[in-house]
């Protein structure tokens, strides 16, 4: 019977184990999605801010020559 509580033990330290590093790899999978998603997203956001802008002052700069 003691040898059994003692494997029980063990198992329990080795769970505990595996939950710590479960727990790391998803906070590392998920700061990688979140900084996936920002250098993605984020570029693309600005373009459809800055191109209608950029557009009206090429635009404007180049009037008076065509």
């Amino acid at each position: 019977m003691d040898e059994i509580l003692k494997k029980l033990e063990e198992q329990d330290k080795k769970i505990d184990a595996i939950y710590v590093s479960v727990e790391k790899t998803r906070k590392y999978f998920l700061w990688t999605l979140i900084i996936s998603i920002a250098t993605v997203v984020l570029p693309i956001i600005a373009l459809i801010i800055l191109l209608p802008w950029l557009m009206n002052t090429l635009t404007s700069a180049y009037s008076g020559l065509l």
